[in-house]
């Protein structure tokens, strides 16, 4: 019988060699939702970003489609309506028609509300047209991959199984893990366009300690001055966990690189704006 007042544990079983044991559940709760997060985190950066809306990189099929898969599970959102909000950015960045831009719809309206801003966006049906034509739906996406309540109802029963069933640790780990992936998102648009070190023109800013929060989305004005780099990091000092992933992925086998090299855009290289 269980002391009253005693912490809860959860015991996991790791084949029969051992458990891990005496681990606080909604320690561990908060643990995998945070890991969780993660694996969204840089599955959008990777793939979502990097790879379809700016072909940065290319992967090869299989890899593709585990992480589309991954996607759905983690995050349930359609790539092809991120991508459209995502290219509706850069062509309107930080000025009228900007999805997410903390200059037009203000700091804490894209910080805390920005899943608000994109789902508008993401519902327009002209957005997907125009700036997603490249994307359209394969038999996958039509069976699974539209279904995005769905991905992420199956990624809730994948923790029902992690936890035993136990729907406490599910909730918990569920909230960190949609609340600190939509904070987390927010962020490089909210912070990413108002605070920070601005090495190139426009409101887009650089933050080392965003980078290592998001799989480096953090370094926002290198990418916005370079956006078809698979490497957001341009100087020694600077550091984006992202690309380790793609490193790792060439090693494999499974991406090529578009550019070699970091590929400024032309109005990239003016001195950033006074004030911004």
């Amino acid at each position: 019988m269980r002391t009253p007042g005693a912490a809860r544990t959860t015991r996991l079983p790791l084949g029969q060699s051992g458990t891990v044991r005496r681990v606080p559940g909604p320690l561990l709760a908060v643990i995998v939702g945070l890991a969780t997060c993660q694996v969204g985190l840089y599955l959008t950066t990777v793939v979502l970003h990097r790879a379809m809306s700016h072909k940065a990189l290319t992967l090869t099929r299989r890899p593709m489609f585990a992480a589309r898969a991954l996607i759905w599970l983690t995050t349930g959102i359609k790539p092809r309506e991120w991508v459209a909000v995502h290219r509706k950015h850069h062509a309107f960045t930080d000025v009228e028609g900007d999805p997410h831009s903390p200059a037009v719809s203000g700091f804490f309206m894209v910080q805390l509300a920005n899943v608000v801003l994109y789902k508008r966006a993401a519902n327009d049906p002209e957005t997907v047209r125009r700036y997603a034509k490249d994307l359209a739906p394969d038999r996958w996406d039509l069976a699974l991959f539209d279904k995005g309540w769905l991905g992420l109802g199956i990624g809730v029963g994948i923790f029902f199984l992690i936890f035993w069933g136990n729907w406490e640790l599910v909730v918990i780990a569920s909230a960190v893990h949609v609340g600190s992936y939509l904070l987390a998102s927010s962020a490089i648009n909210a912070i990413g366009h108002r605070f920070g070190k601005r090495p190139y023109a426009g409101r887009a800013t650089n933050n080392q300690w965003l980078a290592w929060l998001v799989a480096g989305e953090g370094l926002h004005s290198n990418h916005h001055a370079a956006p078809t780099s698979a490497r957001l990091a341009f100087k020694a000092r600077e550091i984006d966990p992202g690309w380790w992933v793609i490193v790792a992925l060439r090693r494999l086998g499974w991406a090529q690189v578009r550019h070699q090299e970091v590929r400024l855009k032309a109005r990239a290289t003016a001195p950033a704006a006074a004030g911004r």
